[in-house]
């Protein structure tokens, strides 16, 4: 299958490289289903591109670049919609804003992370509630910060 897109063109999309958002991500609960594309060699982004919609694609890359000690607790009944009880087999991803013309003021959404069981390409994205995360944290400003 191949898919049209704005940023990329045609991408052949792979059956077992789909993931699966059963519930969609807030604010787009229409498409489900995404794949994985590298932003460039070396680079910490990902394009989180629709594989229904070549229009739509966000740029993620893990809250662990940003944030070294982030961590969330995952509760049991988003491991059970992800269908595993086994925590390495998680990868966790946060959407990227940046704004046009000004990548310096980008910022990552840190109480909305994505989590991607990577056996089974199930995700889901969940909304934090310790209160210690914003969905505006700055990206350079915050790197590696505490």
């Amino acid at each position: 299958m191949e898919l049209q897109t704005v940023r990329f063109g045609t991408i052949p999309i792979q059956e077992d490289k789909v993931i699966s958002f059963p519930k969609g991500i807030l604010g787009f609960t229409w498409n489900k289903n995404y794949i994985l594309l590298p932003h460039g060699e070396n680079s910490p982004f990902l394009w989180l591109q629709s594989a229904e919609d070549g229009d739509l694609a966000f740029v993620v890359m893990s809250p662990t670049y940003v944030k070294t000690d982030y961590t969330i607790d995952i509760e049991q009944d988003v491991l059970d919609e992800l269908g595993t009880d086994q925590t390495e087999d998680l990868e966790i991803l946060c959407i990227v804003s940046i704004p046009q013309g000004k990548p310096e003021d980008m910022t990552i959404n840190l109480l909305g992370p994505i989590i991607i069981n990577a056996r089974s390409r199930c995700a889901v994205q969940v909304i934090t509630d310790t209160g210690k995360y914003s969905h505006r944290y700055p990206v350079l400003a915050g790197k590696n910060a505490g």
